[in-house]
């Protein structure tokens, strides 16, 4: 069998990984869309390395964008076969992918109004929301700790992986001229004290290991922080400073983290009296699909939904549905936080915030998770001290600050947690994907000192005979 790596090979996004086995069926490990590539991104996401009608069957790790995005592309392009995802998985990848496609589909009118003026051909979208609808139909949702049988040659069981709700390890147990061997990948790997989700689940002994390495070479900071740091950023830029606090956040994760956190600030009855707005249609519709698979929450938020029906809510909250009620937020000149996606800042209502308030340094724009270096939170983050936004240059003067603790992926040490039952004397190959290279090296050289044998960094597009 041979494994080929078409995306997020030596970058963090892009999911893609191809298995073909000796018959010549072919199982597609995610299908992602890459994200903050700067001009190369859309050229990279139109083109695929291989023939989408080829794939058999595609196993998917969990909803997020970069592992899920182009699913519908995949579906456009002529794939046919079997997407295979956790329970909560598939209903929030139905919420993900529409809204992916509005977007694409708002995009293109925007640009193409242009075009149009310069002469130009339209662009199109690489999908549409009734592609993102259709391909649905070909979701089949699988258990965790359970072996399905997919056909006479390969076993699947998905293992909870503690990223986000539905997120999965994947696991393929391959019978091959009469020889069975397991194939494990990671997806993200979440952290062993996430705010709400149970901790990473151990898996049974793998043969190759495809292995996420984001943080490869960073300690986060103690998820026990989360409040009191939130809080110290409220308390600056609301009450000191008079300014807005504009924080980018995925819709799905980090955005009910954050209303998780600010919930515990109100139980203490020392969250400040201001308007919190979360705006983006899309994170109502995934909170509320959140809020529908409390057995996987961790044990602390059992606990507290004791006595609070609802732990992502508390006083002050206002969801933003309507762009017109979005636009509003731009005039006013109170103090507020405004929590708004995308988290990368490329993209959705985020953008506009950035662009209206990044000049004035009574603001603060919160960076919550990771940005790819060439996106707009990126480049806020790395100190750039003007950025483009739609085409106009705004000097930066608002503050930018982070906060590590709410990394929703693992740092080296929960790595090294993830991979530490396995026996490195039977394993025979890890392959590092989903990270920077100099990333990577820096965890492949850890990988090696801990006694791991055979740790590869693949290329885009690399394929590897699996002996």
């Amino acid at each position: 069998m041979k494994i080929a790596f078409h995306g997020a090979a030596r970058t963090v996004t892009g999911s893609k990984h191809l298995l073909t086995l000796d018959d010549g069926t072919t199982y597609l490990l995610d299908c992602g869309m890459f994200q903050g590539m700067g001009r190369q991104t859309d050229d990279m996401n139109r083109e695929w390395g291989f023939d989408p009608a080829s794939i058999d069957f595609l196993i998917l790790s969990h909803a997020h964008i970069d592992h899920s995005g182009l699913i519908p592309k995949l579906f456009k392009d002529g794939f046919k076969g079997v997407i295979f995802c956790t329970p909560p998985t598939k209903e929030l990848t139905s919420i993900l992918l529409e809204d992916s496609a509005q977007i694409q589909e708002s995009d293109a009118r925007y640009s193409n109004k242009k075009r149009r003026l310069d002469h130009l051909p339209d662009l199109q979208p690489m999908y549409t929301a009734n592609d993102a609808r259709q391909v649905m139909k070909l979701f089949v949702h699988v258990d965790y700790d359970t072996w399905f049988r997919i056909n006479d040659s390969v076993e699947l069981m998905y293992t909870d992986a503690g990223h986000i709700i539905g997120s999965a390890a994947v696991h393929l147990r391959i019978t091959e001229n009469k020889t069975s061997k397991q194939l494990s990948f990671s997806g993200d790997v979440g952290r062993y004290h996430d705010m709400i989700l149970r901790p990473p689940q151990t898996f049974s002994q793998a043969d190759y290991l495809i292995l996420e390495s984001t943080y490869g070479d960073k300690l986060h900071g103690t998820e026990g922080e989360t409040p009191k740091t939130l809080l110290g950023w409220i308390k600056r830029t609301c009450l000191e400073k008079k300014g807005k606090l504009i924080i980018p956040a995925f819709s799905l994760g980090r955005t009910q983290e954050l209303l998780i956190a600010l919930n515990e600030l109100e139980q203490q009855k020392i969250l400040p009296a201001l308007e919190y707005f979360v705006d983006s249609p899309m994170s109502i519709e995934v909170t509320e699909t959140v809020k529908k698979f409390p057995k996987y929450f961790n044990d602390a938020i059992q606990h507290t939904l004791l006595t609070d029906k609802d732990p992502f809510a508390f006083e002050g909250l206002h969801y933003i549905k309507t762009a017109e009620e979005s636009k509003t937020l731009n005039y006013l000149n109170r103090p507020c936080v405004i929590i708004s996606a995308s988290g990368m800042a490329d993209s959705g209502r985020v953008k506009h915030h950035i662009s209206n308030n990044v000049e004035n340094s009574h603001n603060t724009i919160l960076m919550v998770g990771y940005a790819e270096p060439r996106s707009l939170a990126g480049r806020l983050k790395n100190g750039e001290r003007e950025v483009s936004i739609f085409g106009v240059t705004h000097e930066v003067h608002a503050e930018i600050g982070s906060m590590t603790s709410m990394s929703a992926h693992g740092d080296y040490e929960d790595l090294m947690r993830f991979v530490s039952n396995q026996q490195t004397s039977e394993l025979k190959q890890i392959f590092l994907v989903h990270g920077e290279y100099d990333v990577q090296q820096k965890f492949r050289q850890r990988l090696l000192d801990a006694g791991f044998p055979g740790v590869d960094i693949p290329e885009r597009h690399a394929e590897f005979e699996l002996s």
